[in-house]
C-alpha cells in the first residue's frame, strides 16, 4: 500500500508539470503586426551609387532643398570611412564605430573594415528606428547616405537588415545615382542599368534613377535609349565587340524594367531637377503603399506562419516529454552520450591505475621499512 504522503507528493509534481506546460503554451512572441506599427511619414530615401557618381554631393543638395522648401528632413550617415561631410548628420555611424580602430583590431583592409563597421552598427539598428519613430510626426523625409563602395551596402547582410528595418516601419524608396557623363557610352550605360535592376530585385522596394551631373551632360540621351530600343541599337552599331552584342540583347530584356522605372535628371551643383526628383519620390511612396507594402506584409505573414508551426511542434514535443516523465527528471540527449561514457570509462581506468600505483608504492615503502628495521637490529648487535 502506497503511503498517502508519497502519493500526494507525486500528484503535486504532476500538477506543477501540467501548469508549466500550460504556461508555456500561452507564451507568444510579442511582435506587433506591420500594419499597426507602420507609419506613413516620414519617407525614407536610401541613396546608393557607384564611387564617383556624386552621391554625397547629391545628398547635400537634398538636405539643402528640404530646408529651402520648408520640409522637415532627418539625415543618417552610414559611411564609416568618410573623412568629412558637407552636411550635418543627425545620426552618424562614426559616432558609434571607429573605422580605423576596426582596421587595427581585426587586422582588416579598407573594404573589410567598412563592412565590419556596418555589421556592428546594424546590430543596434533597432535603436535607430526607435529614435526616428519617436520623431515621425515631426519629419517628412529621412535621407540616408551609404558607403561609397556600393556592393558593401547592397549585397551585405547588414545592408539587407537596415533596408528591411526601414521598409517594415516606413515607406522606403531607393535612389540609384548614375554618373551621366560616364554613361554616354552605351556599354557603361547598360552596366548601370543592370546594376539598377539588380538593386530593384534585391531590395524589392521602389527605385528612382537619378541621372546626376546634368550640368555637365544632358540626360536626355539616356531617356531616349530607355524608351526606344532602335535608338540604342543605332548608338551601339559602331561597336562590333562581344560586349556590344550582349548589351544589344540585354536592352530587349530590360524593356519591362525601363517601362516601370522612374528616371529624373538632377544636378547636385546647380540644384536642377530637384522638384522633379521629389515628385518621383512621392509617387514611389504611393506605389510602396499600394504594391510593395502588401508584398512585404505577405512575406512577413508567411514567415510568422512558419515560425508558429515550428513553435507548435516544439510545444507538442515538450508536452509529450512532460507527460511521459510524469514530473520526473528528464535527461536531454545532446548526442554526446557515447563520448561521455567513453570518457568516464577512461577516467575510471586512470583512477584504477592510480590506485594500483599507490598500492604498489605502499608495499614498496613497507618493504623498505622492514629492511631498515632489520639493519638497525644487526647494527645494535654488532655494537653490543
Amino acid at each position: 500500500m502506497d503511503h498517502p504522503m508519497e502519493s500526494s507528493g507525486e500528484e503535486n509534481i504532476v500538477e506543477e508539470s501540467h501548469k508549466l506546460v500550460d504556461s508555456l503554451d500561452k507564451l507568444r512572441v510579442s511582435a506587433g503586426s506591420s500594419s499597426s506599427n507602420f507609419k506613413k511619414k516620414p519617407v525614407i530615401i536610401i541613396v546608393v551609387g557607384m564611387a564617383g557618381s556624386g552621391k554625397t554631393s547629391f545628398l547635400h543638395r537634398l538636405v539643402y532643398h528640404t530646408f529651402d522648401a520648408n520640409k522637415r528632413g532627418y539625415v543618417l550617415n552610414l559611411d564609416p570611412a568618410v573623412m568629412s561631410l558637407p552636411f550635418g548628420a543627425n545620426i552618424d555611424i562614426r559616432d558609434t564605430v571607429k573605422y580605423k580602430e576596426v582596421m587595427k583590431q581585426y587586422n582588416l583592409g579598407p573594404n573589410g573594415a567598412i563592412m565590419t563597421s556596418l555589421n556592428l552598427f546594424a546590430t543596434k539598428f533597432d535603436e535607430v528606428v526607435s529614435v526616428i519613430e519617436k520623431r515621425a510626426d515631426q519629419l517628412d523625409y529621412v535621407l540616408v547616405d551609404t558607403p561609397g563602395q556600393i556592393e558593401i551596402f547592397t549585397w551585405s547582410a547588414s545592408g539587407a537588415i537596415i533596408t528591411e528595418a526601414f521598409a517594415s516601419t516606413f515607406p522606403t524608396v531607393v535612389t540609384y545615382v548614375v554618373d551621366t557623363p560616364r554613361s554616354t557610352s552605351p556599354i557603361t550605360f547598360m552596366s548601370n542599368m543592370l546594376y539598377a535592376c539588380s538593386i530593384l530585385y534585391k531590395t524589392r522596394l521602389p527605385l528612382v534613377l537619378a541621372f546626376n551631373k546634368t550640368d555637365v551632360a544632358d540626360h536626355k540621351f539616356a531617356l531616349e535609349w530607355m524608351e526606344d530600343f532602335e535608338v540604342f541599337q543605332a548608338a551601339i552599331q559602331s561597336d562590333n565587340s562581344y560586349t556590344s552584342t550582349l548589351a544589344n540583347s540585354l536592352s530587349l530584356s530590360l524593356y519591362e524594367f525601363y517601362r516601370n522605372i522612374r528616371s529624373v535628371g538632377v544636378s547636385a551643383i546647380t540644384g536642377a531637377g530637384m522638384d522633379d526628383f521629389f515628385k518621383a519620390i512621392e509617387a514611389s511612396a504611393d506605389e510602396y503603399m499600394e504594391t510593395y507594402k502588401a508584398d512585404l506584409d505577405k512575406r512577413k505573414a508567411e514567415k510568422e506562419q512558419l515560425e508558429e508551426e515550428r513553435r507548435k511542434k516544439e510545444m507538442e514535443k515538450l508536452r509529450k516529454d512532460m507527460e511521459s516523465s510524469q514530473g520526473g527528471t528528464v535527461v536531454l540527449n545532446t548526442g554526446l552520450k557515447d563520448r561521455d561514457a567513453a570518457e568516464k570509462m577512461m577516467v575510471e581506468d586512470d583512477d584504477d591505475d592510480d590506485d594500483d600505483d599507490e598500492d604498489f608504492k605502499i608495499e614498496e615503502d613497507s618493504d623498505d621499512a622492514i629492511d631498515e628495521d632489520e639493519e638497525d637490529e644487526e647494527m645494535n648487535r654488532f655494537y653490543l
